[in-house]
């Protein structure tokens, strides 16, 4: 009879994975470990103790919340209240949080959805404050403070975290509401000392199991671990596109591991120009309202924006432009962005290609964003830029 070999199997949950991943990619030997998502398993959010002595790991739950409490649903059922795709769709709230109001009424009747412990009711959620016209500005302001709530509900967990372990001030957070940039500024100006992996929803899960049976801190240099385009990075094309004003696309390295594209597979553009904003949402079948981030050499970040990081290389965090009237085509309503700052250390290509932009324009930073249509897969492979360029008229190098 054939022999065959048994690989062990090990059963890391949900959470566990989602902190390992967070952890082990970080700096800390020492953390608290906060995570935060829809659900999984039974939990909901999730507080750690992490140490490592003498190579050996200690993750210790010291608190989680059950279903069917859950910011993250809640994030979710009021995304699908809105008419958008629940689970996928948070980002679009997200931005569309920006162009509404506080209201305290609204705020109370989410408090109240939130407590009901019953997601789904927001589904058939009738707010009192809807106007009774037909624009949809209602819409916008159910985001703006929704966001606020689950902006609430997250300082309340790491001011619990915190408290439960008072001697320690490094965080390091996982799950998919950590994707929530805008909420990721609010925590960081209270816990500096904060890491998220770029990849912290589900998308991480299996590098987190992983380097949990491994038992080791991974060597993260960087974000680049997908699929290989070869070839010498295209400077001089994509400038010659740049400087022409046209938006110009980039596959070229290994794409970025995570949702954000980080200059290997991006839609890039001047971030100046007045228009440059609407021609990019229309290429990409995106809402009008949608932000744009962007790209900008880590030494001139904080003379552009007040930043509340000094590297936020990942797009984890967003900071109010102090020159939005020069910079229209990535400032958000609210004249905030979504900053990816670039050095040599983090990208060398992307980071020459935006120097040398900027030596010839006075323009320190790009307009980047991610190469593919809305709901469509991002350009992955070469065939797939041929494919891209012939179809919507965008040059990709």
């Amino acid at each position: 009879m054939k022999q065959f070999n048994i690989t062990p199997t090990h059963y890391i949950p949900h959470h566990l994975s989602h902190c390992s991943a967070a952890y082990f990619t970080s700096p800390y030997r020492e953390s608290i470990g906060v995570v935060i998502d829809a659900i999984g398993e039974w939990d909901t959010a999730s507080i750690w103790y992490i140490n490592t002595e003498n190579k050996q790991t200690e993750f210790r739950k010291l608190w989680s919340m059950k279903y069917p409490n859950s910011i993250g649903l809640f994030y979710s059922s009021v995304t699908q209240r809105l008419g958008l795709k629940p689970q996928e769709d948070e980002y679009i709230l997200m931005g569309m949080a920006g162009w509404g109001i506080p209201n305290k009424r609204v705020q109370e009747e989410l408090r109240q959805l939130l407590s009901r412990n019953n997601h789904r009711g927001c589904l058939d959620w009738d707010s009192k404050s809807m106007p009774d016209d037909n624009t949809e500005q209602w819409k916008f302001d159910i985001a703006h403070n929704t966001q606020i709530i689950c902006e609430e509900e997250i300082m309340k967990i790491f001011k619990r975290a915190k408290s439960l372990v008072p001697n320690v001030d490094n965080f390091v957070y996982g799950g998919g509401v950590a994707l929530n940039c805008v909420a990721n500024s609010k925590i960081v100006e209270r816990y500096p000392n904060l890491w998220i992996l770029p990849n912290p929803g589900d998308g991480g899960s299996s590098l987190g199991s992983a380097a949990f049976v491994l038992g080791e801190h991974l060597n993260w240099d960087d974000t680049f671990l997908g699929y290989d385009i070869k070839g010498d990075y295209p400077y001089d094309k994509v400038l010659k596109e740049l400087y022409k004003g046209n938006i110009v696309g980039v596959a070229n390295g290994r794409a970025e591991y995570g949702p954000r594209a980080l200059g290997n597979r991006s839609l890039l553009a001047d971030p100046r120009g007045d228009d440059i904003k609407d021609k990019v949402n229309k290429i990409k079948k995106r809402q009008e309202f949608r932000p744009f981030a962007p790209a900008v050499l880590e030494e001139h970040a904080h003379e552009i924006f007040e930043m509340p990081v000094q590297k936020s290389q990942y797009m984890q965090f967003v900071a109010p432009c102090k020159y939005p009237d020069l910079y229209p085509a990535i400032c958000h309503i609210d004249n905030t962005s979504r900053v990816q700052t670039v050095s040599k250390d983090d990208n060398p290509n992307f980071y020459r290609l935006i120097k040398e932009f900027y030596k010839k324009t006075g323009c320190p930073m790009l307009l980047n964003t991610s190469l593919n249509i809305k709901g469509m897969p991002i350009v992955n492979t070469r065939e797939d830029g041929v494919m891209f360029e012939k179809k919507y008229g965008i040059k990709v190098f």
